[in-house]
């Protein structure tokens, strides 16, 4: 089958994989331009620019695309079979939705209609949902509103981060896909009912409010790791939590209980068991406690 494939970030590399693997024709591979990162502002490709350079594909990177009607232009003379989607960022235009044969195929990592949006992973653990899976989508000119293909779930555990499930999704949505494009179903409308939105994250959101419940604020650790990762003050100094546990205790929000990170929520407390300072490495409580003192009456969040 003759497809483009449209993507930027490491989720959606698993899917480009899959797709050369099994043969399909990739006349082209949209991403994101390379941009400064880093502290050292180096230019880089993004993950799918990568992956399509070592492939050896054709790759555009369009700045934009709503109002570029020469791209419209070039995407149809592509004569595309189908247009494979998985976190491209973009907004296609309908001249585009409508240029393949069997349309733009969507790769959306939540059960649809649960979790539309930029962060679903992340929203999925931040409400303490116990499942989560992969959507493929038939795309329309709404934000994850198209018909459904291809829906299959996973479970969160109690312990499963953004990173753990991201991994998995991305494996589990190549399948899907390769699936799709082998025994296309037919569409089914999304249930009117039960639409939730997964709004896009900054780094700002990263920062820890003591007075919500300790459960929500480990939820909020683990959903946020790697991105934008959550982190605390104490004197303007910044310590980034990289993981904790929810324990017994109480006292005002923000106070460190004991002498081993163990800190008062506004509902119970949540141990810190990993932590980084800016600039320095991560380590883990004890290893952390050696060379920085926060003793019980210590306060976070200042």
């Amino acid at each position: 089958m003759r497809l483009a494939f449209m993507g930027s970030p490491d989720f959606a590399v698993p899917a480009l994989r899959a797709l050369h693997a099994a043969g399909h024709e990739i006349a082209a591979v949209y991403c994101q331009p390379a941009r400064p990162a880093g502290r050292g502002h180096t230019v880089r490709r993004c993950a799918v620019q990568v992956e399509a350079d070592r492939l050896g594909l054709l790759v555009r990177t369009p700045p934009r695309l709503r109002t570029a009607a020469q791209e419209w232009d070039a995407f149809e003379a592509l004569q595309l079979d189908a247009a494979v989607v998985a976190a491209y960022v973009l907004i296609l235009p309908q001249p585009m939705l409508e240029a393949p044969r069997r349309g733009c195929l969507n790769i959306h990592a939540s059960l649809l209609p649960r979790w539309r949006g930029a962060a679903p992973i992340q929203a999925a653990i931040l409400e303490g949902d116990t499942a989560t899976g992969i959507t493929i989508m038939q795309m329309d000119a709404g934000l994850d509103t198209g018909p459904m293909l291809l829906q299959e779930a996973v479970p969160i555990t109690p312990t499963a981060t953004t990173a753990t499930l991201h991994d998995v999704l991305a494996g589990l949505g190549a399948r899907l896909i390769l699936a799709i494009l082998e025994a296309p179903p037919l569409p089914v409308p999304q249930p009117e009912a039960g639409v939730t939105y997964a709004a896009k994250l900054s780094r700002e959101d990263g920062r820890i409010d003591w007075t919500q419940p300790a459960v929500a604020i480990e939820r909020r650790v683990r959903a946020f790791d790697p991105w934008p990762g959550t982190f605390t003050t104490r004197d303007e100094t910044v310590l980034k939590i990289l993981a904790a546990v929810v324990a017994e205790g109480s006292g005002e929000p923000g106070t460190v209980l004991d002498d081993n990170l163990l800190v008062a929520c506004g509902a119970g407390a949540l141990r810190l068991t990993r932590v980084q300072l800016s600039g320095r490495a991560a380590m883990d409580t004890a290893a952390f406690l050696r060379g920085h003192a926060l003793p019980a009456g210590a306060r976070l969040g200042t």
